[in-house]
């Protein structure tokens, strides 16, 4: 995936993991460090993890969290109340959080961001609540205030700032395709879905964001510049997610959600921008921007790898000193206890300095030994974030560094994987104590041996002649796993003495009932109905459940297979999802 990326730097959303869930292919990276926040209460659930290239880049702070009311790795106290050299800064103040009355732990305990700083900026890879729940339209309004704080106080700071990832915000018109199909029938106005709460936060920090009417207080003033938009600026159907459950992406009926953003001060620092609609395996699909290979930073032109490593790493672009223990942040992925003092199996048969590009990359293993130091070639860096379903979302930036390849930053929000009990668990729990098979539960409890000839109480071995009692038939009993075809069956009830009509006479009532006829009975009463056709096409339609609350919340209903058009309606004549629609309780198959 990396080397499909080809990023510096990458930035994960919607994860979707706990920290138990860890394994050494995501933590132990040869060459790469990794700084993840995973939500603390509900598992399973959101969670970002950033990714850095250590051959050319390295970050001198690294937090979890917006507000900074979180602790490092081992500490008691929050970020925000450490010693002023060791904090990020531009922490939201107790008035900028209760705007939306939403308290400050609360917002930062679902694994929502994670903030590096390097000398050149300080990146922010953040997952935004999406817009499904009512009843989370408050933290959701928190949060997306709170980084709206977090980003003017940073800037009002004088640091440069790159927010990237899965914001759940579409800007406007030009990035929904569901608003701009409104807008084309006249049910909606862009004016009236720029105005919406969280969209208005948003297009206040964006220098062409669309503000109705007066802006708010503390809000003056835009800081951010959309890079991405910027290199197209009229450029249509430019989506980076859409709804797999309609199949939207074929007809690109999606929405731009996911960003990378720079502070004004740097919004000349790129070459490049754009999105990978074309990478494919989640919901979304990854946002890059590249960095040109020399910036000005105060007047000067600077080396980009100068000021994306802790100070004297790179001079004039050259490597001085290799990345070490020294260097790796108490938030790293490596200190974490399963992980510390451990190195990936594959850097056994990977010499200390190793390729990455056309850079040289030192593996950042945790042992204390010192790789030869080596210079670094014309090359670049990159940068890459994430951004449905490790994760869902993805967005890159890119810093050029030489004349081949540039600094990329790209944010990415993997497939959500549905998790399964392994083979090893399911074989355990198979082969508990007192567990049956599943046969067992089918087998008829009174077999051939076990049963008995009934004879009176009173009477000796040889039953009486004059009692009503007489002898229960000896008839074979099978259970299902050991059931025999019809003429078998008649052949054993023969060989053991018992009429047919015997065998099947049911006491008390004298109905004969036909096995043949049973067994068709209850093969069509079991079976499966056909799956009805689309009138559109008469392809096998697709079944799907009602979600949006109502009474018809549950109800499956059948519908056509293919995917929704460009213009997410019904189509009749097209290729593309026609308008049938059965509910699965009112389908009766033909015959």
């Amino acid at each position: 995936m990396f080397d499909t990326l080809e990023a510096d730097i990458a930035v994960f959303q919607e994860t979707k993991i706990q920290k138990r869930d860890l394994r050494d292919d995501m933590v132990l990276i040869p060459g790469w460090d990794c700084y993840f926040s995973l939500p603390r209460f509900k598992k399973g659930y959101s969670g970002v993890v950033i990714y850095t290239r250590n051959a050319t880049c390295a970050p001198i702070r690294a937090e979890e969290g917006v507000t900074g009311v979180l602790c490092p790795p081992n500490s008691s106290i929050s970020f925000r109340d450490l010693p002023e050299a060791d904090q990020i800064g531009g922490y939201p103040t107790a008035e900028q959080l209760s705007e939306y009355n939403v308290d400050a732990t609360t917002l930062d305990s679902e694994g929502r961001c994670v903030i590096l700083e390097f000398p050149a900026f300080v990146l922010l890879g953040v997952y935004s609540p999406a817009n499904r729940d009512e009843t989370r339209d408050d933290f959701r309004l928190g949060f997306v205030a709170a980084l709206d704080a977090r980003v003017r106080n940073l800037i009002a700071m004088g640091k440069r700032v790159l927010l990237t990832g899965d914001i759940n915000i579409s800007r406007g018109e030009i990035d929904s395709a569901h608003v701009s199909e409104a807008i084309r029938k006249g049910t909606a106005t862009e004016d009236e879905y720029v105005s919406t709460p969280a969209r208005r936060i948003f297009n206040q920090l964006l220098s062409d964001g669309k503000v109705i009417g007066k802006r708010d207080e503390s809000r003056e003033f835009p800081v951010l510049h959309d890079i991405c938009r910027s290199f197209h600026p009229t450029r249509k159907g430019m989506y980076t997610c859409w709804e797999q459950r309609i199949n939207a992406r074929p007809g690109n009926y999606g929405a731009r959600i996911d960003y990378v953003l720079c502070s004004l001060n740097i919004k000349d620092c790129f070459s490049d921008s754009n999105i990978q609609e074309g990478l494919l395996g989640s919901d979304h699909c990854p946002v890059y921007a590249m960095f040109k290979d020399t910036v000005t930073v105060d007047g000067r032109e600077i080396d980009i790898r100068d000021i994306m490593n802790p100070l004297g790493m790179f001079k004039n672009g050259l490597r001085q000193r290799e990345y070490s223990t020294a260097d790796v942040l108490p938030l790293s992925g490596r200190l974490i206890p399963e992980f510390d003092r451990r190195r990936n199996i594959k850097d056994m048969f990977f010499p200390k300095s190793s390729r990455v590009g056309n850079c040289t990359a030192a593996p950042a293993s945790n042992d204390n030994s010192k790789p030869p130091s080596t210079k670094r070639e014309n090359s670049e860096t990159q940068v890459a974030s994430k951004g449905t379903s490790l994760g869902h979302d993805t967005s890159e930036v890119q810093l050029p560094i030489g004349s081949k390849r540039s600094l990329k930053v790209e944010t990415y929000t993997p497939p959500t994987a549905k998790r399964s009990k392994s083979g090893a668990s399911a074989a355990l729990a198979a082969t508990a104590k007192g567990q049956k098979s599943l046969k067992g539960f089918f087998k008829s409890k009174n077999t051939v041996e076990d049963m008995q000839v009934s004879v009176p109480a009173n009477s000796g071995d040889t039953p009486s002649q004059d009692t009503s009692e007489s002898i229960t038939p000896i008839i074979p009993v099978l259970s299902p796993a050991e059931s025999l075809p019809v003429d078998d069956f008649i052949t054993t009830i023969a060989e053991n003495g018992t009429s047919f009509a015997q065998a099947l006479e049911i006491p008390g009532d004298g109905e004969i009932i036909d096995p043949i006829a049973s067994k068709e009975s209850w093969s069509k009463l079991f079976s499966k109905k056909p799956t009805p056709r689309c009138e559109g096409h008469q392809e096998p339609c697709t079944m799907l459940t009602t979600k949006k609350p109502g009474v018809n919340c549950g109800r499956a209903f059948w519908m056509c297979p293919r995917p929704v058009g460009p213009r997410g309606g019904k189509e009749k004549g097209t290729e593309w999802r026609c308008p049938t629609f059965i509910w699965a309780s009112d389908w009766n198959a033909p015959g």
